[in-house]
């Protein structure tokens, strides 16, 4: 029997990133996933298509989640489909860093709105569901820089922060209701996104690991793994890093 046979998993922003590697991993390991993307269709489709070779359902959802709204019918479209949800990982994330002397409103508000409020509108979406079963377990993705901080990104630091902040109040709220809410902290992981770093600025953040590597997508996704399956069922309130040791 798979770790995560019969249970439907909720990603946010999974076509591509850590998102992408969490999907493949849940989904190899027995889990129904849905998904949501904002952009890419084709992205989406290509994805959903791969996962569905595994043997599981899957199923792709275009969704803002910073809107309330769209993340009450994408919770709705997604019990429809798959009649349950087990875990919901917070995952949809951007970043817009700047020095806050060059930063203006407008990008400070859109990081909180998209890396902290979509984890507010898509917990209390699903809370619902999860306190009907009497079961579920949230994961909501942070960073290391949630943790301690880093110069010229003081709007990721802050959405990061806050949202270790609002899984620790909800692990408190709902705990009782064996709902379970933890963070994960990635630190350097090698996306498309770090891809575009130069080779100089890449070394220079290994050289800060004590593992000398950066992680992988699947580093952080078999955290993920842990997190949704029952080997979990006593850990809530939790952050924990995934970073090589770099906060050691």
């Amino acid at each position: 029997m798979s770790l995560l046979e019969n249970k439907t998993i909720l990603i946010t922003g999974a076509t591509r990133g850590i998102g992408k590697g969490i999907a493949r991993v849940l989904s190899k390991n027995g889990a129904n996933i849905a998904f949501t993307y904002n952009n890419s269709s084709s992205l989406a489709d290509k994805l959903e298509q791969e996962l569905n070779k595994n043997g599981v359902k899957c199923k792709s959802y275009k969704s803002n989640a910073a809107l309330l709204s769209e993340c009450e019918n994408l919770v709705a479209e997604v019990l429809k489909d798959f009649s349950t949800i087990d875990v919901l990982i917070n995952n949809a994330g951007i970043t817009k860093d700047n020095l806050l002397l060059r930063m203006n409103e407008s990008d400070f508000d859109k990081v909180l709105e998209i890396n902290l409020k979509s984890v507010f509108n898509m917990v209390k979406s699903c809370q619902r569901t999860f306190l009907k079963n009497r079961s579920g377990s949230i994961i909501n993705i942070s960073s290391i820089v949630g943790v301690k901080g880093n110069a010229g990104q003081s709007n990721y630091a802050a959405s990061k922060a806050g949202v270790i902040g609002f899984s620790k109040s909800i692990a408190l709220e709902l705990g009782s209701r064996n709902i379970r809410s933890n963070v994960v902290a990635p630190g350097f992981i090698e996306t498309e996104m770090t891809n575009e770093l130069s080779e100089e600025l890449i070394n220079k953040w290994i050289d800060g690991i004590p593992l000398k590597r950066s992680g992988k997508p699947e580093d952080v996704a078999n955290l993920c793994l842990f997190l949704s399956s029952e080997l979990s069922s006593f850990i809530t309130g939790q952050v924990i890093n995934v970073d090589g040791g770099m906060l050691t």
